[in-house]
């Protein structure tokens, strides 16, 4: 028995050193350990948006910068917010494009920061979330481009468009490109 466990084990060590070796072609995406963490245990961009969390100045910002106005939720081992970074983000021409075109503010869909929504009201992160109806993670949410629409409303008002989970980085890449091109 003991020769069998072993055979097996040998086994599915040569499968993978093999299935590896087939691999080294696909898309490079990050790896697990390049991955950068913050205090939350949410993934670190470093091209995120580094906020007062104050909605209204944000896409202010972004509008003044020729970007859309972007909220990435997200959750502590979350594993398709992690394959979003690891694969998604990590392709050049997706990464490329996204940073070109959008402002990123990163929300915790549990976190305890207070955050402006467009309409003045104060809230967590969590309670935002739940006044937005993020249900899981990621929920990428798009917002409007015209700020002066947007004062006075909830940013649920203001959404645009909205990813709901994890896609595939065509589709991820497509709904970018939706949104930036109007296509709503």
């Amino acid at each position: 028995m003991q020769d069998k466990m072993l055979s097996r084990r040998r086994f599915q060590q040569l499968g993978l050193a093999a299935s590896l070796g087939m691999l080294s072609s696909w898309p490079k995406g990050l790896l697990a350990d390049e991955l950068k963490y913050n205090e939350d245990g949410l993934i670190i961009q470093p091209w995120f948006l580094e906020s007062f969390l104050i909605l209204e100045e944000d896409l202010t910002d972004a509008k003044a910068n020729n970007k859309r106005f972007v909220v990435f939720w997200e959750l502590k081992g979350c594993p398709y917010c992690k394959e979003t970074h690891r694969v998604n983000l990590a392709q050049p021409d997706i990464l490329s494009y996204v940073k070109s075109k959008f402002t990123i503010l990163q929300l915790n869909v549990i976190g305890s920061r207070i955050v402006t929504d467009f309409d003045g009201e104060q809230l967590s992160e969590k309670e935002l979330a739940r006044k937005w109806q993020v249900k899981f993670t990621p929920t990428i949410m798009f917002f409007t481009d015209d700020p002066q629409a947007a004062k006075g409303q909830s940013g649920r008002k203001n959404e645009v468009a909205r990813i709901p989970g994890y896609f595939k980085p065509d589709h991820f890449l497509a709904m970018f490109q939706y949104v930036e091109e109007k296509a709503y």
